[in-house]
């Protein structure tokens, strides 16, 4: 009996929360084609707008599933307590709690769900849109064929003119440190790479040695360096953080951690993918205390307007706090995840005025 009344309450929320998701994703897609109309520029059109436009939907997806949860669980449970399926449930023996429970594990499936997308699909097709968008707007300007980057490792600072997903660097400025940071050389060198062992093979090297009483430059056809910053890494600086995955993520944490450098926006990044994974879960149980209280006579229509205003309050929320965090440099895991807390601690009190 609990089995099957668990089945159907999940396949309930299931797909009035499939519907709801698709219809914010064409939303959001037409938004998204709209605004990028106004990027058009080299070989990037219309078609292209519009497939990075699509590109984009499973990250788009994965930062609306809370939302589309909220209301498509206050719908679907709306539509059962509006035919009294509900009450009977509760006349039949269910406590509140048990229905949490229940409405909870659909809250699971999404959340796994909400994960894999997150993790697997949203930050690679992230990446391949936004690289698909610079090589047709700036391929035929080789100066733009790539980003300039700084490294650090340890006492060494790299200056790379052009990084590109060949990890073809063009011209890199090295800056050595001695242990009390005064500058001990500086070296040039006009192109640069990695090649199979992660060694860096430097091309026309020339370098500045400041000694205690002179100055020594040493040149160079070809130079091998060994610096402990991997193919893999640098490709790390190439992206931005809401097209990396959580490996890559905590890679680069803690290298930056590792040379004393601010990780702030990407332990940002990550926290806010936990807690909004983590919230779906809470999304459905917060539905159906709603449906107990003043929206159980309720319409569609004021269902639909209150979990869109929740919705939205959430995700303004979330991404408010977790910049002012980064402005006044808050923990990242502190202010991520106020919002769902405070979600959590409305549902608990909701679930608990129910009688």
């Amino acid at each position: 009996m609990m089995s099957i009344l668990s089945s159907y309450l999940m396949r309930t929320i299931l797909v009035s929360t499939l519907l709801v998701l698709m219809v914010l994703l064409a939303l959001a897609t037409l938004f998204e084609f709209i605004s990028e109309l106004d990027n058009k520029m080299g070989d990037y059109g219309v078609p292209q707008a519009l497939l990075y436009s699509v590109l984009r939907l499973p990250q788009l997806a994965f930062e609306m599933l809370p939302m589309a949860t909220l209301i498509g669980a206050l719908l679907g449970l709306g539509a059962l307590a509006s035919h009294s399926e509900i009450v009977v449930m509760r006349v039949a023996g269910l406590s509140v709690g048990k229905l949490a429970g229940m409405v909870a594990m659909t809250g699971v499936v999404l959340m796994v769900i909400t994960a894999l997308v997150g993790e697997y699909i949203g930050p690679p097709l992230d990446y391949f849109a936004r690289s698909m968008r610079n090589k047709a707007r700036f391929q035929q300007e080789e100066r733009y064929s790539g980003n300039a980057a700084w490294v650090k490792d340890g006492p060494v600072i790299l200056y790379l003119e052009r990084v590109n997903s060949e990890f073809e660097f063009g011209g890199i400025y090295l800056f050595r440190f001695n242990d009390d940071n005064s500058l001990r050389s500086i070296a040039i060198a006009e192109n640069a790479g990695i090649d199979d062992s992660d060694k860096w093979i430097l091309e026309n090297f020339r370098e500045t040695r400041f000694l205690d009483d002179s100055i020594q430059v040493v040149e160079s056809a070809l130079a091998v360096e060994s610096f402990d910053v991997s193919g893999d890494l640098l490709g790390i600086t190439l992206v931005k953080p809401i097209s990396l995955s959580a490996k890559g993520l905590l890679s680069y944490i803690r290298y930056l951690k590792k040379n004393n450098l601010s990780a702030g926006q990407y332990e940002t990044e990550i926290w806010s993918r936990v807690s909004t994974t983590v919230t779906v879960v809470i999304m459905p149980v917060l539905a159906l205390s709603f449906v107990f209280g003043s929206l159980r006579a309720a319409g569609s229509g004021g269902r639909l307007m209150i979990g869109v205003l929740i919705g939205l309050g959430y995700y303004l929320a979330s991404e408010m706090i977790a910049n002012s965090g980064q402005v006044y440099d808050l923990n990242p895991a502190f202010v991520t995840w106020l919002p769902s807390l405070a979600l959590l601690a409305v549902t608990a009190i909701a679930l608990g005025r129910v009688r």
